[in-house]
């Protein structure tokens, strides 16, 4: 029998932490989806088809990731995917709250599907994708902790935006 997982997020923008995460996943399951999510509660920079173009270019080299959009519930997307096991990444303790709620929620959904969470690496433990906005919107340096192509993305992006009339603190 195939393992499948689902690593599910928004990705906006995908960042080394999930990479991270990711390539490990992979390691432990046959066939690893990264499931970008099209309609988080959160404001976004990026559209779905940038976020899922960037992760495809992320994990283009390994063959048994895969990257689709999906929308509605995870636990659904799972299913329609044969997937039996959500991924997940904890860096800080404060994430556990927000994970452990969201894996008791799944399990009453989709009692079948487990979460799994994979610890962060320490040089990642800071990271999340708003952080990543909100420094290189405000003119820090963030190539250290993004693929180059994310960082040339969140240029264009930044012109694209000031060419609209929209300054950073409209993030």
């Amino acid at each position: 029998m195939r393992r499948v997982a689902i690593y599910p997020g928004s990705f906006d923008p995908i960042h080394c932490g999930h990479i991270d995460i990711a390539q490990r996943a992979a390691k432990l399951f046959d066939h690893l989806v990264v499931g970008v999510y099209d309609r988080p509660s959160k404001r976004l920079l990026f559209s779905t088809e940038e976020r899922v173009a960037l992760a495809r270019k992320a994990f283009g080299s390994i063959s048994n990731i895969e990257v689709r959009a999906y929308s509605g519930l995870t636990t659904a997307f799972a299913d329609s995917l044969g997937a039996r096991v959500l991924v997940r990444g904890l860096r800080v303790v404060s994430d556990f709250e927000l994970e452990y709620q969201m894996a008791l929620t799944n399990n009453q959904l989709a009692p079948h599907i487990e979460t799994i969470c994979l610890m962060t690496r320490k040089e990642y433990a800071f990271l999340t994708a708003s952080i990543v906005k909100e420094i290189f919107m405000l003119g820090g340096n963030v190539s250290t902790i993004v693929p180059v192509y994310v960082h040339d993305a969140l240029i264009a992006k930044r012109d694209q935006l000031r060419s609209l009339g929209n300054t950073a603190g409209s993030l």
